[in-house]
């Protein structure tokens, strides 16, 4: 089942990177369509989400609606109750992906999972991401107390028991970074509000 433009047989191509390729990444290393579809009607991979195929045989995606949006949307960040939910700092459970995208970056959307994107400036934006491998992709989240800081930012659509809940929940996971907590507060600025709550948990 070697396609014509590679010596290397296409699983073996899925395999080198991770068993899950979006189908502009699939043509550029000589994976024809039509071997793609072949692959998808024989049963050998699955369609994770449009335009993203995935080797059947890898072991189940342990977080696929991070991984499909990331993949879909490798420019976004996973934010607010969907970066919590990763983080362990809420007992909600997400209904949507919560993602930022910058201020001059078109809305994603997916007709699944549901995605929510906000809309973050630039320093915002930029400020605390970090990069997790989760089933063989590359997903960007913002840290634990980036994530809080954006919390009160949207405590008002939000909630407020949902922000104090994270709150707590992160100091008992024994991590508690005030020159962090305040540097995000800063860059999101909810510095004089967020100061009062982390002065009284202390």
């Amino acid at each position: 089942m070697s396609d014509s433009s590679s010596n290397i047989p296409p699983d073996e191509i899925f395999r080198q990177h991770g068993g899950q390729l979006r189908m502009s990444e699939a043509l550029q290393y000589g994976i024809s369509r039509y071997t793609l579809y072949k692959m998808r009607d024989e049963g050998l991979l699955e369609q994770v989400s449009r335009g993203i195929y995935r080797l059947i045989d890898l072991p189940p995606i342990s977080n696929p609606d991070l991984v499909t949006v990331s993949l879909r949307f490798p420019k976004a960040v996973i934010c607010l109750i969907s970066a919590l939910s990763y983080h362990g700092m809420t007992t909600q459970i997400p209904h949507e992906v919560s993602v930022a995208v910058s201020r001059d970056t078109r809305m994603p959307s997916l007709d699944y999972p549901p995605v929510h994107a906000y809309k973050f400036s630039i320093e915002a934006f930029e400020s605390g991401i970090e990069k997790h491998q989760i089933d063989g992709a590359l997903v960007q989240i913002y840290s634990a107390e980036k994530t809080l800081a954006d919390c009160f930012k949207y405590r008002n659509k939000l909630g407020m028991d949902v922000v104090l809940e994270a709150l707590k929940l992160y100091r008992n996971q024994k991590k508690f970074n005030m020159h962090k907590l305040l540097m995000y507060a800063r860059v999101c600025r909810v510095d004089k509000v967020m100061k009062t709550y982390l002065e009284a948990s202390l």
